[in-house]
């Protein structure tokens, strides 16, 4: 599965391949499988979001991609390497507020740099930037505690934004947050994306988020996790949030609802 361009092979961004979990039984009882295999290619510049019920198996797939668990089966390549560990070329936001408590919003985003020992003028520039592009400004020399979680979660993607990885994973990020600001934070981070083309891998279980934001919906079955449907969302750029009261949203509304309830039926009869 490769183009060639002016006589060089072309790699995808992501080559998800074939790749299975399986969690071991506990005291030798029967094992999990939390994950058939699943293959998936993410090409540059890609915004695709991972929707599915509860348990599915994609908050795992993201792990795995992320390089914080292990296949049972199959690989995964970033830029035709295999990926085995974390890396900076990885930027990864949890549901959580994962900051450091004890540094300020400036120092949380220039955390990577850092590690990097990136010139401190450097540093400045790229945290400035990010710090303006998530709304920030005047918030630099606040602690965590002193945020509310939008903005925590504002600084978390500046972080993983200024690392300026290849590709940003996000899992269910904006899952804590009230439906007001969480709506705001898929505008901005929608923004963000369609200026700097970030490639963006996002789980989520919220059918209008999964929509709104994405170029492509990878639907998941229920656990054992496989990808049921592939769903491309040809709804224009910049996209503004009235594009949800749209007939053309609502048409993809309404099939993504239905691959969602019959899962969650079939999770619902396993109980």
């Amino acid at each position: 599965m490769e183009r060639r361009l002016n006589g060089a092979a072309h790699h995808h961004k992501l080559a998800i391949e074939a790749v299975g979990r399986t969690f071991a039984g506990v005291r030798g009882g029967t094992p999990t499988v939390a994950l058939e295999p699943v293959t998936l290619r993410v090409e540059d510049h890609d915004f695709i979001t991972i929707l599915g019920p509860s348990g599915c198996g994609k908050s795992t797939l993201l792990r795995i991609v992320a390089g914080l668990d292990t296949p049972t089966a199959g690989r995964v390549l970033l830029d035709g390497t295999p990926v085995v560990a974390p890396g900076a070329d990885r930027g990864m936001v949890f549901q959580s507020y994962t900051l450091f408590p004890w540094l300020t919003v400036h120092e949380n985003i220039c955390f990577g740099l850092r590690e990097k020992n990136m010139p401190q003028n450097e540093q400045q520039r790229i945290a400035a930037h990010y710090i303006a592009r998530v709304g920030l400004g005047g918030f630099e020399h606040h602690y965590p505690k002193m945020l509310s979680g939008g903005m925590q979660q504002r600084t978390a993607i500046a972080r993983a934004l200024a690392n300026d990885p290849k590709i940003l994973l996000l899992d269910e990020p904006f899952g804590a947050l009230d439906n007001q600001t969480r709506a705001l934070m898929q505008e901005l981070l929608l923004g963000i994306w369609e200026a700097e083309k970030k490639t963006v891998l996002f789980v989520t279980h919220d059918i209008e988020e999964a929509i709104f934001m994405a170029g492509r919906v990878i639907v998941m079955s229920a656990r054992p996790g496989r990808i049921k449907a592939e769903v491309a969302v040809d709804l224009p750029h910049p996209r503004h949030y009235t594009v949800k009261t749209t007939p053309e949203f609502s048409a993809l509304k309404a099939r993504l609802t239905e691959e969602i309830r019959s899962e969650a039926l079939k999770v619902a009869a396993a109980a």
